[in-house]
């Protein structure tokens, strides 16, 4: 049985109901219940993490229009940047899993770090959880001064300055849970082969695929 309470001091919060942290801490490989899982508490504090962050760019980029606050607010909440600060606070050393594998999975690792907010937003309220997210996040606002660039919208600009047309998306397919899905999306340009990405919902894939076809055509390196 891992140690809780120290796994509460490094995330700075104690639980009044330790219950919720195990909830939260819990793959459905241990429990199929999901009283006991923690896939109610992650669509609880994907909605939490989605309006701190919203909050904090709002305030920290006054100037800035509603277009480049959604650049960065979608790279600040994507899967990648949140597996990152579960990594950080070493929730993932913490998690009850059917199998080690799935401890280093990065949708798990996502799916966990939403799960804890929602736990602290049940546990201690909204503003609890809105503080949570502002002090696990906050070295994440500046750490890119400009805006991250959206990749549908390079692509797209990219494609047309060539006279290649407007990129086309395409559904491939979707797999995993209704709770866990995986979608991937094919984008196609004329004279160019195909690039497929993938995400936890299909404008995520897309963006994955815009990526990957940015690459191809030599506009990003790696």
């Amino acid at each position: 049985m891992f140690d809780l309470e120290k796994l509460e001091q490094i995330i700075g919060y104690s639980f009044q109901n330790r219950r919720l942290l195990h909830q939260a801490l819990t793959h459905s490989s241990v429990s199929g219940s999901t009283s006991a899982n923690y896939e109610r508490l992650e669509f609880l504090g994907d909605r939490v993490l989605g309006l701190a962050v919203a909050e904090m760019l709002y305030r920290s980029f006054p100037a800035e229009p509603e277009g480049s606050l959604s650049q960065r607010h979608t790279a600040l909440v994507c899967k990648e940047t949140v597996a990152s600060v579960v990594r950080g606070l070493e929730i993932d050393k913490f998690l009850f899993v059917a199998s080690e594998d799935i401890r280093e999975n990065e949708n798990v690792l996502c799916d966990v770090g939403e799960a804890v907010i929602g736990a602290v937003y049940i546990d201690g309220g909204a503003e609890t959880a809105l503080n949570f997210v502002r002090t696990h996040w906050q070295s994440l606002i500046h750490k890119n001064i400009t805006p991250p660039r959206d990749g549908k919208t390079w692509l797209q600009e990219e494609s047309l300055a060539r006279h290649l047309g407007m990129p086309v998306y395409n559904v491939v397919s979707r797999e995993g849970s209704e709770h866990e899905p995986v979608f991937h999306v094919s984008v196609s340009l004329p004279g160019t082969e195909p690039q497929t990405g993938q995400g936890r919902n299909k404008k995520m894939a897309e963006q994955d695929a815009a990526h990957k076809m940015l690459i191809a055509l030599g506009c990003i390196h790696g």
